[in-house]
């Protein structure tokens, strides 16, 4: 078998100074082996024993550094505490150095609580050899251990993986250049034991890293490999912030995690589909682009007044029911009616609605027909943790207030499905379209509301969050659809969005090209001051004058 193989001795030893800025941020008094050092997913994803482990991360998550500690470990053992050689294979030289790096912080304290030796970091040249007997020099770096291992990190993918025996970690695959390559090689590893770890932020759906995680969760590997994705928000959760306050010395506030947080996420403005995938781990299919910005900004030309919010908070649902229905009458008349004053009575109106309880908002939504069928959303209303009675209740009074009302499309999902299957038995199943949103679902409709973003044939309000939620429709295995991704550890139901008002926009669409019969809503008539009822004659036969019986007077 050809090999790899280490050319002469050391070139040279290197200084501290010519490691990246990022291992000499490390804290002098870091000690690896106390309790806590590492983050909650760090310990996890070193504790998997499988022989090949893929680990499918968020940027910035520090799977790297815990990966190393642990190899570092290996490399100091025995072995027959199971020690063994450690190669690091990065993408790039600086990842190679960085990655040695950590060993050579780690390797310090490890050597002296073992009151064994340790070099340090050498430079040195591997001979690459291929499999047609072409050779190269690879730059490479090294930690001697007293154990008789050594932690290895080669600047460059090498040509002959296979020359590499014992633990072999793999860092950002996915941008390596011959990704299948370097994958069928490494699992060819396993022959003499060992251990591949293989960590990337995913590169496309259509990457072979991401195929090769698809191919071990569908068990094409065998029970000794194991997947391991860990997101973005799962190190928030874990103390992604704290660790990085630590690291600058200052003291760690809620403010600050979320104002931190909000701008992590702001930074990536309306490339949704390539934050989620170096954030959440999600890979993306294509560029994700479903509406330019320039077809949604041409739709806003409604204000943003008719967006109408209500967020509540936790305790609201401790008020007894008569106590919660009261409330939000008194927000129907304060917020609600005055809004629905405003629609154009001699419009066809339909609504639409996406349910959602508690982590998502609740938009509900009145889509008016105009001339040449051109639609226009004149209201709109988000509810943030209202109760299921209470959003019956304030899209129940809206429904019956529409003009023109000629149907409606509501979300029959999950939690909607009683909601929808209510209003649907209170309105007329004929005239409610109980929908559960399926790829075949968006399939057909999503690409006709587009279109109508794309004509010109949609009017909304010009209300940021719109905006937000319509950058969330993304092509899926050609699809477009709206994408949800769940955030950990936030609080801001601002950053709890997931396509709210696009999917509600999507069924509005739909039902108004599944019309129904129109019906108008006409307000029961109020009795004139002195009537006790429409049966009992008041003063001057009032009663007869206001059923029309008689000629108006001038007055009362």
């Amino acid at each position: 078998m050809n090999a790899i193989k280490p050319l002469g001795s050391t070139l040279r030893t290197l200084e501290w100074d010519d490691l990246p800025a990022s291992v000499r941020a490390i804290p002098e008094g870091f000690d690896p082996l106390a309790d806590g050092v590492l983050m909650k997913h760090q310990r996890e994803v070193a504790a998997i024993q499988a022989a090949i482990v893929a680990v499918p991360k968020g940027r910035r998550t520090g799977i790297t550094f815990g990966t190393m500690l642990d190899k570092t470990l290996v490399a100091a053992a025995r072995k027959s505490a199971g020690g063994d050689n450690v190669y690091y294979i990065g993408d790039t030289k600086e990842k190679g150095l960085e990655a040695i790096g950590y060993c050579a912080k780690f390797a310090r304290v490890i050597a002296q609580a073992q009151g064994q030796g340790v070099s340090g970091v050498e430079e040195f040249l591997f001979e690459d050899q291929d499999d047609s007997g072409k050779t190269r020099h690879i730059t490479a770096y090294r930690i001697r251990f007293a154990s008789g291992f050594q932690v290895c990190a080669l600047s460059s993918r090498p040509a002959n993986i296979r020359g590499l025996q014992g633990h072999v970690v793999i860092d950002e695959a996915a941008f390596h250049p011959d990704v299948q390559g370097v994958l069928d090689a490494a699992t060819a590893l396993l022959i003499w034991g060992g251990q591949i770890t293989v960590i990337s932020s995913h590169n496309g759906k259509a990457n072979p890293f991401a195929q090769f995680c698809r191919d071990i969760e569908a068990g094409r590997y065998g029970a000794d490999a194991r997947v391991a994705t860990v997101t973005f928000d799962d190190a928030v959760a874990n103390g992604l912030y704290e660790r990085v306050c630590f690291m600058k010395g200052t003291p760690p506030t809620v403010e600050g995690k979320q104002a931190w947080y909000t701008k992590i996420r702001n930074g990536y403005g309306v490339r949704k589909a390539a934050m989620r995938e170096e954030l959440d781990a999600i890979p993306r299919d294509g560029n994700g682009l479903c509406l330019p910005g320039v077809w949604i900004e041409q739709a806003m030309v409604l204000p943003p007044e008719r967006v109408l919010r209500l967020a509540l908070d936790e305790d609201f649902v401790r008020n007894s029911p008569p106590e919660r229905e009261a409330w939000v009458a008194d927000w129907i008349a304060r917020h609600l009616d005055p809004a629905l004053a405003l629609l154009d009575p001699h419009e066809r109106h339909v609504f639409c609605h996406d349910y959602a309880r508690h982590r998502d908002f609740s938009s509900w939504g009145a889509m008016a027909l105009g001339m040449g069928m051109r639609r226009r959303v004149p209201l709109c209303i988000e509810m943030h943790k209202v109760p299921y009675a209470q959003q019956k209740q304030i899209t129940w009074h809206a429904i019956r207030r529409l003009p023109r009302r000629c149907g409606g499309a509501m979300d029959a999902g999950g939690n909607g499905e009683a909601l929808a299957e209510e209003t649907a038995d209170e309105f007329g199943h004929t005239h409610v379209h109980q929908v559960k949103f399926s790829r075949a679902w968006y399939g057909t409709w999503m690409p006709k509301l587009v279109q109508g973003f794309e004509d010109g044939m949609l009017d909304i309000p010009a209300d940021p969050n719109f905006a937000q939620d319509l950058r969330a429709i993304e092509e899926v295995d050609g699809i477009p659809m709206v994408a949800k991704v769940r955030r950990k550890d936030v609080k801001d139901p601002d950053l709890l969005r997931h396509g709210d008002s696009a999917s509600m926009l999507a069924l509005g669409w739909f039902a108004t090209l599944n019309l129904g019969a129109s019906i108008d809503f006409t307000p029961a008539p109020a009795l004139p001051r002195g009537f006790d009822n429409l049966g009992a004659a008041g003063p001057d036969d009032e009663a007869e004058d206001y059923l029309g019986l008689v000629e108006p007077r001038a007055t009362w």
